[in-house]
């Protein structure tokens, strides 16, 4: 089975992406700093075809090490969603929280990059796969938003790799969802997206033809109907 190694796994996004992933046929590997969750994930879809890998995405050690525990229990990376991300705790740059906008840039960003340093050696080896989480607010300017610069910088960083990994038969695609009702908001958003939706809409692009690389998808909740 190819495998598919996804960080940010332990909830929102990344847990429904593990359960589509599991669904489509993939072996798991799934990284995130909450060991707990993971395991409780990993027992849901199954020991034989899933593992947890306690990751901080901001440190290389551990993102070497978690590309080596996928290829010592599968022995390759078809596919790496680069997931893993943190919200804001404030409001613009007056009253932001300097030490949230650095984890924000280590995690958001950094992070990002370094799974996908890890990760391209064994995808260009399988010819793989490689997704990046963005955001509608890496596509459109909001009011003093340091998360949304993160974002814009994902955005950036999705068009350039695609350029570095052109001719090499990696495909690279950058998931754009607006709202999503995940644990970032403390309250529910319940006209937001689901997180099954993101997951769907990754599962669309790594399910085409060879010849088909789905570049970007911007995934947005339907306007509610207005009442007139």
């Amino acid at each position: 089975m190819p495998t598919f190694l996804i960080t940010g796994a332990s909830s929102g996004i990344g847990a429904a992406t593990a359960r589509a992933a599991a669904e489509a046929g993939y072996d798991l590997v799934l990284a995130a700093r909450s060991r707990e969750k993971l395991d409780g994930l990993v027992s849901e879809i199954g020991t034989s075809r899933a593992i947890a890998v306690g990751c901080d995405v901001a440190s290389l050690e551990d993102q070497r090490a978690m590309v080596e525990a996928a290829l010592q229990r599968f022995g390759t990376v078809d596919v790496a969603f680069a997931n893993a991300g943190i919200g804001s705790t404030g409001a613009g740059v007056e009253h932001g929280d300097p030490e949230n906008w650095r984890d924000m840039l280590m995690t958001n960003v950094y992070g990002c990059a370094l799974t996908a340093k890890v990760c391209l050696p064994e995808l260009r080896r399988a010819e793989g796969h490689i997704l990046l989480t963005g955001s509608r607010a890496g596509r459109m300017p909001l009011s003093g938003s340091l998360y949304g610069a993160t974002k814009w910088a994902v955005t950036g960083l999705g068009y350039n790799l695609r350029e570095e990994l052109s001719g090499t038969g990696v495909r690279m695609t950058l998931i754009e969802p607006g709202m999503v009702d995940t644990p970032f908001f403390e309250e529910a958003k319940p006209h937001a997206l689901r997180p099954e939706d993101v997951a769907r809409a990754v599962i669309y692009a790594v399910s085409q033809p060879r010849h088909v690389d789905v570049s970007e998808i911007l995934v947005l909740p339907t306007p509610e109907k207005s009442e007139r």
